[in-house]
């Protein structure tokens, strides 16, 4: 039997005086494309009087955008949802022949589909010094290459607050031995997934 769990999100940021709202992109629906089962989910906004226009982004998440046609001193987003946390085997896929050992090549047709997602940006000192710890010998099976090196990141990453405001580059998020920034201000706020208004500076409270 698996495991339901409510989750309950708000955000609301407060103005000393009346401001208009530009529109407003919110990120806080689960992807479509996700394995966990998503049982129920609502969105409240205010003030109420606005409007919401549902998109989706290139890799089909989808957005929230919200149009506001009055001031407003107060701007909320309030999300509920229930999850089927049910038991997922991470290893039930299958890959192509030509992808069972690591390195590999993609097929010319694919690699052209998927050229978005491999632009990577170069890496800092502290990127290539945890790269060339890479083992690359031989032709390892793919699968268990992945696994080795999530194993690393595991051991290798930890989580502490920092109190600061703001995304940090990753070349200073890893400076440090175990050690990954987060903040409730920071990287995985709910300010980055709610669009700032360009019309005023909100308070978040």
């Amino acid at each position: 039997m698996s495991i339901q769990v409510a989750l309950h999100h708000r955000t609301t940021y407060s103005y000393d005086r009346p401001v208009m709202l530009g529109p407003q992109i919110v990120r806080l629906r689960p992807a479509p494309h996700s394995r966990t089962p998503i049982l129920s989910y609502a969105l409240k906004v205010e003030p109420k009087d606005h409007f919401t226009n549902w998109q989706q982004d290139p890799q089909g998440n989808h957005l929230a955008r919200l149009v506001f046609p009055e001031k407003t001193t107060t701007f909320e987003v309030t999300v509920d949802l229930v999850a089927d946390m049910a038991v997922i085997n991470p290893f039930d896929f299958f890959l192509e022949p030509e992808a069972e050992t690591f390195p590999f090549n993609y097929d010319p047709s694919l690699a052209e589909e998927i050229a978005p997602f491999r632009k990577v940006e170069p890496p800092g000192p502290l990127l290539k010094a945890w790269l060339a710890k890479v083992d690359r010998t031989g032709k390892p099976r793919t699968v268990d290459f992945l696994v080795s090196l999530n194993a690393r990141l595991q051991k290798e990453i930890g989580y502490i607050v920092r109190m600061e405001p703001g995304c940090k580059p990753a070349s200073r998020r890893s400076g440090l031995p175990r050690v990954r920034a987060v903040t409730p201000a920071g990287c995985w706020s709910p300010s980055c997934v709610i669009s700032a208004s360009p019309h005023a500076s909100p308070r978040a409270t």
